[in-house]
């Protein structure tokens, strides 16, 4: 019995490192080795084929581990009519940002969005205003790209959209 505060200890230390190591693993972004430049092309050739679509790149983490910093969407346009809790959306904010986030809730006024590792929802409800579209197809490159609010691969510019915390 001496042995079990030991024994016991360990199981701690152990399951925390668990915890740590599954948390850290939930914050990485996917990558693949494509470049940054074929990564466009493709996605471009993708965004061709449907009417509206466009390519964006995404700007932050807070939907790890689906997509984070570098990645590249395509979005299509959709009706409000058709959105359903799950899709992951872009739309405008109420400060002017472009944000690709989750629909979690549908309300009277719109749809409620969050970040998949954010805490709090966002304050702006989606709807047929500021609605972009849906993210229809996600590219991972290697490459990380200064944030901004445009990316330049010549001989294209993409717009940035947030993946951030909620404001």
């Amino acid at each position: 019995m001496k042995n079990a505060p030991r024994h016991i200890l360990a199981l701690v230390v152990l399951l925390v490192g668990f915890a740590v190591a599954a948390q850290a693993k939930l914050n990485v972004a996917p990558v693949a080795p494509v470049s940054l430049r074929d990564a466009v092309a493709d996605a471009l050739s993708l965004a061709r084929m449907h009417d509206g679509a466009k390519v964006m790149k995404i700007a932050g983490v807070s939907m790890l581990p689906y997509f984070g910093e570098g990645a590249l969407v395509v979005v299509k346009p959709i009706s409000e009519a058709k959105l359903r809790a799950g899709m992951v959306v872009v739309y405008r904010n109420r400060f002017g940002e472009t944000i690709a986030h989750r629909l979690i809730a549908r309300e009277a006024a719109g749809w409620v969005a969050q970040g998949f590792n954010n805490e709090a929802a966002d304050s702006t409800l989606v709807n047929a205003e500021n609605l972009v579209g849906v993210v229809y197809a996600t590219f991972h490159t290697m490459a990380r790209t200064a944030t901004g609010t445009q990316l330049s691969v010549s001989p294209v510019t993409l717009e940035v959209a947030l993946a951030a915390p909620a404001k």
